[in-house]
């Protein structure tokens, strides 16, 4: 029987490359999304993916919604925690709310939606978390330090977690992308991507969003077994560690 794979924030940009490439090998995907329902019944009509709708920074909605999906497809054993969102500002201009509704976002969603899968999977034998960081919580950027620290949290939230789980079968790793080629980039005025961005990245372009999906097939497989509390860079070169 197949695995059970959920991805978070998986019906658009990053996330739906995710899940079309964990179905096409052969998984059962089910992708989660919090707000867009045009994209995502969209994107279900398209790959036959099916969709459920829970805020990943509501712990309460989270339980519910992988409840849920584990009584209609089975035990998840493998997830990926993709969701995300960006408000950015200066820090000296920055809100409170700004700050608290990307860390909930961005960070809380790692317990909020690990926690109800870690148990099964350390009683199974066998889990694959994989966690989407980013270049900007390896580096730091000017006028995100919200996501940023969010984004570096989630490298140390999987080094742990990763400790702890390691001799169950449980394998726990991050993907850091650098400037991929979603909606939200390919937005930016284009004289800026030739003249800011792309100059900063050695291979010379941006990556595409499958290529993000390729490293989570990877670490998703039963053949990663022997790599736990890494971080995947998938920058073009932009930031080495």
């Amino acid at each position: 029987m197949a695995r059970v794979a959920l991805v978070t924030g998986g019906t658009r940009g990053i996330g739906a490359a995710i899940s079309r490439a964990l179905k096409a090998a052969g998984y059962t995907v089910v992708a989660n999304y919090g707000g867009n329902d045009e994209a995502a019944w969209k994107f279900k009509a398209e790959t036959g993916i099916p969709v459920y709708k829970f805020d990943v920074s509501d712990h309460t909605a989270c339980e519910a919604g992988i409840r849920t999906i584990e009584s209609e497809f089975g035990p998840i054993d493998i997830l990926v925690n993709n969701a995300g969102i960006t408000r950015d500002g200066m820090f000296h201009r920055m809100t409170f709310d700004q700050w608290s509704i990307v860390l909930r976002t961005n960070l809380d969603s790692m317990f909020t939606c690990t926690r109800p899968v870690i148990e099964g999977m350390r009683e199974r034998g066998f889990g694959r978390i994989i966690l989407i960081s980013s270049i900007n919580g390896q580096k730091g950027q000017m006028g995100q330090t919200n996501y940023s620290a969010a984004k570096a949290g989630v490298i140390g939230f999987a080094k742990a977690l990763a400790l702890e789980n390691a001799n169950k079968g449980v394998t726990v790793n991050v993907i850091a992308p650098g400037y991929i080629a979603t909606e939200m980039v390919q937005a930016v005025p284009e004289e800026v991507l030739k003249t800011k961005v792309l100059p900063l990245i050695p291979v010379g372009r941006l990556g595409e969003a499958e290529e993000i999906a390729r490293s989570v097939l990877f670490l998703a497989g039963e053949d990663a077994g022997f790599v736990t509390g890494s971080t995947l860079t998938v920058n073009g070169g932009q930031y080495m560690t």
